[in-house]
């Protein structure tokens, strides 16, 4: 899939909320979640964030994508359901009059910091980086 002006602008703010995260230490994963709604691709997040962490500190870090269901309540039958499918029609009636909630969401759940280069006497991190996800 071809990345868009939409995954463009998204791995802008990703981008932004991962640098101030990370505080310049170099990023090598990042967890994003998001909502069914946001209508985003793991390959296309990923190949627009490539291209504007260029030159950063999260320069050839790969974004983990989480989707979040929205829920979906039918106005004609009432029935409820968690959908990936925003565009979804009820599965009890088939009515397409629809009330959503939830989904919209996108938020940075964690960053995982790339482990420095080894440096004779220097274990490579301070005392206060834990390893793994931050």
């Amino acid at each position: 899939m071809t990345s868009t002006m939409h995954e463009f602008g998204i791995a802008e703010a990703v981008l932004d909320a991962v640098q101030r995260r990370a505080g310049g230490r170099p990023v090598s994963r990042a967890k994003v979640r998001a909502g069914a709604l946001q209508r985003i691709d793991e390959s296309a997040i990923n190949q627009a964030f490539s291209l504007v962490a260029e030159g950063t500190t999260a320069e050839g870090a790969h974004i983990d994508l989480v989707v979040e269901p929205v829920r979906l309540t039918c106005r004609s039958c009432g029935h409820e359901a968690m959908s990936m499918d925003p565009l979804a029609s009820c599965l009890s009636c088939g009515g397409t009059d629809l009330d959503s909630e939830g989904g919209d969401g996108l938020v940075l759940e964690s960053i995982q910091i790339a482990e420095a280069s080894h440096v004779s006497g220097n274990s490579g991190r301070d005392h206060r980086d834990r390893p793994g996800p931050a």
